[in-house]
């Protein structure tokens, strides 16, 4: 069918190197390869004289050099963050003390709903909560340089205060983590929620922009393409979930077992996270039930 998720897992750049990518465009990669990462966080400077940077990433010594250098004689009006993971905000705090740039963005990190009682927050380390903008920036907000606007989108649902920028001049998006072409994102209750994600994948549907550049990986042609594809995977996920319930699976390692077969052991973790984020969408719509609250090691039965 013409909506087929396919991915591109070519490399979009070594790490330390700054490339164009549009007129308007730089690109560098982090040096943090993962199987979560890719290749690394992608850092974006956007503009000439006066500029802003996109998802500072990681407080690596390197890295945080690499885009001082890039951005050398120039000014940096803005230092724009997508959403609070450690491997896209906590650079930011080390580039404003070097340039005076003001930070704007995303909220400060907060998790999609409360933790319940006896709860534990198993997604604790990997979020930046000494992140604080000096201005947060809300759905339809904008900044601008010189030659370049950038206007916030707010896509919750990866991390529920995860925003993306779009760029009008070029009719560009950076998605963050939302929308990627290597992979599909890790969606993680209590930081994250499906229900959240659909809807800013619904949001997507329609816009006029033709290209998106993403926290990892290279950019996403054919956004809309894409982004139907995306729902038409979660959904199929969401149906193969149901399936395994009316068969008998109680957890979520059986069904990730089941629906995930030949996954690479690395992203086992990450699978059942986002298995736990369907399932959680499930028992709110009533179409699945839970043994007390829903948990990574709940039992669940379909309702």
């Amino acid at each position: 069918m013409a909506d087929d998720l396919t991915f591109d897992t070519r490399p979009p750049a070594r790490s330390g190197e700054c490339m164009r990518v549009s007129p308007l465009v730089r690109r560098i990669v982090a040096d943090n390869p993962g199987p979560i990462t890719f290749t690394g966080t992608c850092s974006y400077i956007v503009g000439s004289g006066q500029v802003a940077i996109i998802d500072p990433g990681p407080d690596g010594k390197g890295h945080i050099e690499t885009l001082l250098d890039a951005v050398r004689g120039e000014t940096v009006t803005h230092i724009l963050v997508t959403h609070t993971h450690k491997d896209h905000s906590p650079a930011a705090r080390a580039i404003k003390d070097a340039t005076g740039a003001e930070i704007v963005g995303c909220a400060p990190h907060h998790s999609a709903r409360p933790l319940f009682s006896g709860e534990v927050n198993t997604l604790e380390a990997s979020s930046d909560r000494d992140y604080a903008p000096d201005r947060e920036l809300r759905q339809g907000d904008a900044i601008a340089g010189r030659g370049w606007t950038l206007e916030a989108l707010a896509t919750p649902g990866h991390m529920a205060n995860h925003l993306a920028f779009v760029l009008p001049e070029e009719k560009a998006l950076f998605s963050g983590d939302h929308v990627m072409a290597w992979s599909t994102t890790v969606v993680a209750p209590p930081d994250g929620s499906m229900s959240a994600f659909m809807e800013s994948l619904d949001k997507l549907k329609g816009r006029e922009e033709t290209l998106y550049w993403p926290g990892h990986g290279g950019p996403v042609q054919e956004p809309q393409r894409f982004v139907r594809a995306l729902i038409h995977h979660r959904r199929q996920r969401e149906a193969s979930i149901l399936n395994r319930l009316r068969a008998g699976d109680r957890t979520i390692p059986a069904i990730v077992a089941a629906i995930y077969q030949g996954l690479n052991p690395a992203l086992v973790g990450a699978a059942g996270l986002s298995v736990f984020a369907h399932l959680e969408d499930l028992v709110a719509k009533g179409q699945a039930v839970v043994d007390g609250i829903p948990a990574l090691d709940s039992e669940y039965r379909i309702a």
